[in-house]
C-alpha cells in the first residue's frame, strides 16, 4: 500500500481525468482553425459512440450528461466529417429521441441531477443542431422545462458581462455565434490562455470570438489527450491536490515528505486573503467549498490560514459555494462545517449552527443528502459523517444507520451498482465514526477491505458533474488508497 501512495503522490500534478464527449466535440468543430486538434477529437467521437447510440458516460446514466454530449458530438460531426459520419449521427438522432422521450418528470424537477450550465447552454446547442437539420422535434421537448431556471440565471447577472471573474466564463459558449456581446472579451483569458479553464469554452473562443489568440491555441494543444480527446477541466491541481492530501491524511501517523510539502506550497501561495482558493490555482474564481477543503487539509498538516476567508461566504440562512448561484451547494456546506471545527469553533458557535441548520433542513426525514457536484448519495452524506461525528452526532447518527443497511452482501457500496469510489467513503465514514467512540463492527469494513483489494482498479465511472460527468482519477485511487489502509487498522 506504501508504494501504491508513493506513488500517488508523485502524479499528483494539474489534473489527471479522462477524454469527455462534450468537451471533445467543441475541439472537432476547430477544423479550419487547428485541423490536427480537429482531426484526433473527430476520430474520438467516432470511436466513442455508446451502444445505444449517445455519447456521454456509459454509466451512471444522467440525462443531461447524454442530452448534451449527443448533441455537441452530432452537430461537430454533421458540421466537419458529414459523409464519414452519417449514420452515426442518424444513430444519435434516435438515441436523443428515446432519450427525451423516456426522461420521468422527477429527474426533470431534480436541480442535483442538472448538469453545470445546462440549462444556458442547451438553447445554443439545440438552435444550431435545428440549423444543420439534425433535430426537428425535440427541441421543446428538451428546452420546456429549463424556462424559469434559465430566467433564473439570466436575472443573477443582471445585464452584467461574462468575464473570468464569473463562473459563467467556465460555460462562454452560451453565448453561441450572435452573443458576443454578452462577453467581456478583453478580461475574459485566464493566466494560462485558457475560458475558464474549460476546454470547451476555449474551442468556443477560438473559433468564434479570437481565432488569432495563440494562447488559447497553446492551451489547447497543451491539455488534448494521448486518446485525442479533452478533459471537462484543465488544470484543476488545487483540486486533485488538496483532495488527494486529505484523503491521505485520513491515514494515522501519515507524514509530509518533501514532495508533499511541496504540493502544500504550492497551495498555501495560491491562497487569497478574505477569498482563498478555486479549483486551480491560477482560476480567478473562488469559492466556499475549495476554500474550506483547502483550510481544513492544510490545518491538519500544520498551515495556518485566515477564517475570514470562509465567513466571507456567508449569508443569511447558509453559505453560499460561489457568487451569483441559483441553488445552494449541500457539500459546501458540509465543508464549511469541517474547516470551522479545525479553526476551532464550537459547534454552538452561530456560523457554524448557521451551516449545520441548512443542513439539517435540506435533509428533512431523509437519512442521506445528494448534492449538485456529485452523482452519489455516497458522496455528500460520508463527507457529512466524518465533518459531524463527535461534534453533532444527531444530526448524522440516523445516516450511519443508512450507510449500513446499503451495504452490498458482497461488501461494497454503491448506488446503482458497487463501485471502488462509494466504497471508499463509506468505509472513510465508517472508520471515523468508530474512531469518535461509536463503534462499528469490524467485519463491516473488514468485508469492505475484501471487495475493495479485488476491485480497486477497476475503471472509475465518472461520478462527478460538471459541464458533463467526469472522473478526477488520482481524487478517487487516494480515497481508495486511505479507506483500504483504514480498514485493515480495526
Amino acid at each position: 500500500m506504501n508504494t501504491i501512495i508513493n506513488n500517488l503522490i508523485e502524479n499528483i500534478g494539474p489534473g489527471k481525468m479522462p477524454s469527455t464527449a462534450y468537451d471533445t466535440a467543441w475541439g472537432a468543430r476547430l477544423s479550419d482553425v487547428a485541423p490536427a486538434i480537429a482531426e484526433g477529437a473527430l476520430d474520438w467521437l467516432n470511436t466513442h459512440q455508446l451502444p445505444d447510440g449517445s455519447w456521454g458516460a456509459e454509466y451512471p446514466i444522467n440525462y443531461y450528461d447524454r442530452v448534451i454530449s449527443t448533441l455537441s458530438a452530432m452537430i461537430a460531426l454533421k458540421k466537419y466529417n458529414p459523409i464519414k459520419s452519417k449514420h452515426q449521427v442518424e444513430r444519435g438522432v434516435k438515441a436523443l429521441e428515446n432519450i427525451v422521450n423516456g426522461v420521468t418528470k422527477d429527474v426533470l424537477n431534480d436541480s442535483n441531477k442538472v448538469t453545470i450550465g445546462f440549462e444556458m447552454i442547451i438553447p445554443t446547442l439545440v438552435a444550431e443542431a435545428q440549423a444543420l437539420g439534425i433535430i426537428k422535434q425535440h427541441g421543446d421537448k428538451i428546452l420546456n422545462s429549463l424556462d424559469e431556471l434559465r430566467k433564473l440565471k439570466l436575472s443573477k447577472i443582471k445585464g452584467s458581462l461574462i468575464n473570468r471573474k464569473t463562473t459563467m466564463a467556465f460555460s462562454a459558449e452560451i453565448a453561441g455565434e450572435d452573443g458576443l456581446h454578452m462577453l467581456d472579451i478583453e478580461n475574459l483569458q485566464e493566466p494560462n490562455g485558457s475560458i475558464g479553464h474549460s476546454p470547451s469554452a476555449t474551442a468556443y473562443y477560438s473559433l468564434y470570438v479570437n481565432q488569432n489568440n495563440q494562447r488559447a491555441f497553446d492551451y489547447l494543444t497543451n491539455n488534448v489527450k494521448e486518446d485525442g480527446g479533452f478533459p471537462n477541466v484543465a488544470s484543476f491541481d488545487a483540486f486533485e491536490i488538496s483532495w488527494t492530501l486529505w484523503n491521505l491524511k485520513m491515514i494515522p501517523n501519515f507524514e509530509a515528505t518533501p514532495r508533499i510539502t511541496c504540493l502544500l506550497d504550492t497551495l498555501a501561495d495560491a491562497w487569497i486573503p478574505n477569498l482563498g482558493i478555486g479549483f486551480a490555482t491560477q482560476y480567478s474564481v473562488k469559492d466556499s467549498d475549495m476554500t474550506s477543503l483547502v483550510f481544513d487539509m492544510l490545518y491538519q498538516y500544520g498551515y495556518k490560514k485566515d477564517v475570514e476567508s470562509i465567513l466571507g461566504y456567508e449569508e443569511e440562512e447558509y453559505f453560499r459555494c460561489y457568487p451569483l448561484e441559483a441553488n445552494t451547494s449541500i457539500s459546501a456546506n458540509i465543508h464549511v462545517v469541517g474547516a470551522l471545527r479545525q479553526a476551532g469553533y464550537e459547534s454552538k458557535h452561530p456560523s457554524v449552527q448557521k451551516a449545520l441548520g441548512f443542513l439539517r433542513r435540506v435533509k428533512g426525514n431523509s437519512k442521506f443528502w445528494l448534492d449538485k457536484w456529485h452523482s452519489s448519495p455516497y458522496y455528500t452524506t460520508c463527507h457529512a459523517i466524518i465533518a459531524c461525528a463527535g461534534y453533532d452526532n444527531d444530526l448524522v447518527s440516523d445516516s450511519v444507520d443508512w450507510l449500513l443497511s446499503t451495504q452490498h452482501t458482497n461488501g461494497a457500496w454503491g448506488t446503482y451498482m458497487p463501485t471502488a469510489e462509494e466504497t471508499a467513503y463509506a468505509m472513510q465514514a465508517l472508520w471515523v465514526w468508530n474512531q469518535s467512540g461509536s463503534k462499528i463492527e469490524s467485519n463491516i469494513l473488514k468485508k469492505g477491505v475484501e471487495w475493495l483489494e479485488a476491485n480497486a482498479n477497476n475503471p472509475y465511472p465518472p461520478l462527478w458533474i460538471g459541464k458533463c460527468l467526469y472522473s478526477p482519477q488520482i481524487v478517487i485511487q487516494s480515497a481508495v488508497a486511505s479507506a483500504l489502509t483504514l480498514g485493515k487498522q480495526i
